[in-house]
């Protein structure tokens, strides 16, 4: 379950993160079945060394024994101290297989206890076989055993028995597995290195790619340039011809749009003329005239709809939020000024807005002005970036410390054509304007109670960071 979950979590990561983390794991699976291999060839080439001095003093103590004397009065000798040394780990022994510790004839540095055969011996058991083993001596020290049985014919079968401590066999491959896991780690830290640093030069056109879409999100650009290598290039060619098309829709359907009003818009104009210079009562002129104005600011209103919605998607286009803002307040500032209201502006610059700069004043304009409308002094406009970096948004809030609005009355105000007070000037589609541009730009607006006592208009567009944030 956990190596399904990791499995998982690991394809939702970056390219370059699954890249290195399977690296890695393959890596260290390869290092590691390698040094168990490794550490078992070599044990089984230090115990076959060991065997084999082992398995010279077995034949000079068979030579002694085939000798023609009295296998009970014959004299066994290596030649070497150590098998006179007590519980010194060289030992040896001579027997009938079922001889009785009395009858064995044994090294000094047994001490009169009988070595004991190998648990679990290598060899399969016969005459002049050799077998191998491990077994403990009595002071419960590791041996390394080989005995071999030597067939005197009329004399009997007897066993030789040659053990010599594991003590070097263990030590010598403690030293070669450490060594070799020494020199694999440094294997290992330097393919990582080298795996890291083939992962970011490999990766390195996407990441130019991305930043050249960047800079077209962000409008700095209007299309991808740059070498890209073979396997990459038709991507970028693919979003180059993606943006010229989407741009050419865009801008057919902004021409339809145009002629559209054109089409519209005059035949309301002659409408309204020949109605105020023909002879119809004037109550019937004055009815048409106010019906062909209505009709004029629904058909502005949809014909801006329109002109927003074919906008919304064009890639490249973006605003700069500071000057906006800045433009809006000194002009509604002059509006406003026998209200003499103070502004107040939070903005960090660089903060930019993924659209017209025609779409963003006429949203947040509409909140300055409704907000500029109600307050008793004082508006703050503040503006940020939200989000995570790869996919930013814009928030401006515009508070107002006027008499505000109840819960209930928020929701009926952002309908479209909805007033809630006729004694204040406008057509009453400023903030139903505004959640239909929010939507088309796929953000979000809504109305909510202000620090400072009145309204506060929240709206999200998307955005981009100015570049120190977005390194941050």
């Amino acid at each position: 379950m956990t190596a399904l979950l990791t499995f998982l979590s690991l394809r939702q990561r970056s390219i370059a993160v699954r890249l290195a983390v399977s690296a890695l794991l393959a890596s260290s699976a390869i290092l590691l079945i390698a040094a168990w291999i490794l550490t078992t060839l070599y044990r089984e080439n230090t115990e076959r060394a060991f065997d084999s001095r082992l398995l010279v003093f077995a034949n000079n103590l068979a030579t002694d024994l085939v000798s023609p004397s009295d296998p009970e009065s014959r004299s066994f000798s290596l030649g070497d101290p150590r098998f006179d040394l007590p519980l010194s780990g060289w030992y040896w022994q001579v027997g009938r297989p079922d001889a009785k510790p009395r009858d064995l004839r044994t090294s000094r540095s047994l001490v009169g206890v009988p070595l004991k055969a190998a648990t679990n011996p290598d060899g399969r058991a016969g005459i002049g076989q050799i077998r191998q083993g491990y077994g403990r001596a009595q002071d419960d020290r590791l041996l390394r055993i080989i005995e071999r049985d030597v067939d005197l014919g009329e004399e009997g079968r007897y066993t030789v028995r040659i053990a010599g401590p594991a003590d070097e066999i263990v030590n010598d491959v403690d030293r070669f597995r450490f060594s070799l896991f020494v020199t694999f780690g440094l294997l290992g830290l330097f393919l990582a290195l080298t795996t890291l640093l083939q992962i970011r030069f490999g990766l390195a056109p996407l990441a130019q790619l991305r930043a050249a879409l960047g800079a077209i999100r962000r409008g700095e650009a209007d299309r991808i340039t740059g070498s890209y290598p073979p396997d990459i290039a038709p991507l970028a060619g693919e979003v180059n011809l993606l943006i010229e098309t989407n741009r050419e829709i865009l801008e057919r359907a902004r021409t339809q749009v145009g002629n559209l009003a054109h089409a519209l818009k005059t035949p309301l104009s002659i409408i309204v003329n020949e109605v105020g210079s023909a002879d119809a009562p004037g109550e019937l002129s004055a009815k048409i005239r106010e019906q062909a104005s209505l009709m004029r600011d629904q058909v502005n209103y949809y014909l801006d709809r329109a002109r927003a919605a074919a906008l919304a998607g064009t890639l490249g286009t973006s605003t700069e939020v500071e000057p906006a803002l800045a433009g809006l307040v000194r002009t509604f500032g002059k509006i406003y000024r026998d209200k003499d209201i103070a502004y107040e502006v939070s903005v960090p610059p660089g903060l930019r807005f993924r659209g017209e700069r025609q779409d963003f004043e006429e949203m947040v304009g509409n909140l300055v002005d409704n907000a500029s409308k109600w307050a008793n002094g004082r508006v703050a406009i503040r503006a940020e970036a939200i989000g995570k970096d790869d996919y930013p948004h814009l928030l401006v809030a515009i508070e107002d410390d006027g008499p505000g609005l109840p819960p209930e009355a928020r929701e009926a105000v952002i309908g479209r054509g909805r007033r809630l007070d006729e004694t204040k000037p406008g057509s009453g589609l400023g903030l139903s304007i505004v959640a239909d541009l929010a939507a088309l730009y796929r953000g979000r607006f809504r109305l909510e109670e202000a620090s400072l006592g009145g309204l506060r208009a929240v709206l999200e567009v998307p955005g981009d960071a100015p570049a120190a944030a977005a390194h941050h």
